[in-house]
């Protein structure tokens, strides 16, 4: 049955001995179904080149966004979860910290760095849903207060770009301590005039959302992020009533207000470039002087 062997320039090739096309070539949009081959994919930030849907990423791929040449110092790097209420549910709590460490190759849910973009100073603090859904534990909290003290010592701009199931349940009331922490550490940074700008990522809810997440002086989001506290499945169920079209989608909020704009990734690098630049204080002008040696140089 010659249908069932390849046949290139004259040399036979058995089925069974077929290359197998490698995993990983192609990216399949979840929403239009489009096929892209994975470096275009990545060369347009992780977003259809179709319908422009903007894929999860996690901090590294941000970061490689962000700062000039990829180029930034990390903060804080090894701060890593302790075990304050011997939680345990399947497993022991610093089993799941380290089964997840081991799995992403992160020390908690969020990394903290500084650098430049097209060489303005910013400090910036992302969160990884890949660990543990990006739940905010005290490691989070401080973190990001320890990232918001670096931006008002050195006086630069502070990014937050949030991507998070809400609290960590396995640090209880320790969690929801950092949502009082982050905000007042925010309040200080307002106090001295230093820029906050909020990115609100798919998905913000929880905690994170009733703090850092939404006390940015520009709250900006990217494009069919779920933003909300609770869950459009839990509302739907605790009031009993079907949910307006797109409820909770950056879209949506943004229409309700509680947004300032919605920014496409590819083009978040230049608008917070422009943000930043707007902000900056600017040099007073010098004064013009009156003095006989002006008067005379003008006649001269």
């Amino acid at each position: 049955m010659s249908w069932f062997r390849r046949v290139e320039k004259g040399i036979v090739t058995p089925t069974e001995q077929k290359k197998e096309t490698p995993d990983g070539l192609w990216y399949k949009c979840p929403c239009c179904k489009e096929v892209t081959n994975t470096t275009e994919h990545k060369k347009n930030l992780y977003t259809c080149l179709k319908c422009d849907f903007h894929e999860r990423i996690n901090s590294a791929e941000y970061f490689e966004a962000l700062f000039d040449d990829n180029k930034f110092e990390e903060l804080n790097a090894t701060l890593s979860s302790a075990d304050p209420l011997q939680f345990v549910d399947t497993k022991p709590y610093p089993k799941r910290i380290a089964a997840t460490q081991e799995k992403t190759h992160l020390v908690d849910a969020v990394r903290t760095a500084h650098g430049h973009i097209n060489g303005l100073n910013l400090v910036v603090a992302c969160m990884d849903f890949s660990f543990i859904g990006g739940s905010m534990g005290s490691v989070v909290g401080e973190k990001i207060a320890l990232a918001i003290d670096f931006a008002r010592v050195h006086k630069y701009p502070f990014l937050m770009i949030s991507k998070s199931g809400g609290a960590r349940m396995m640090e209880a009331g320790y969690s929801l301590m950092q949502m009082a922490k982050t905000s007042a550490r925010l309040a200080l940074l307002a106090e001295e005039g230093i820029p906050y700008f909020s990115l609100l990522t798919d998905p913000t809810t929880g905690g994170v959302t009733a703090s850092f997440a939404m006390l940015g002086d520009f709250n900006i989001a990217e494009p069919g992020a779920l933003i909300g506290f609770a869950g459009p499945r839990v509302i739907k169920e605790t009031i009993g009533k079907e949910l307006p079209k797109g409820f909770q989608s950056a879209e949506f909020v943004l229409e309700h207000g509680f947004l300032d704009f919605i920014v496409n990734r590819k083009e978040l690098k230049q608008r917070l470039t422009d943000l930043i630049t707007m902000l900056q204080p600017t040099e007073a002008a010098p004064a013009k002087t009156n003095s006989p040696a002006r008067k005379k140089t003008i006649k001269a």
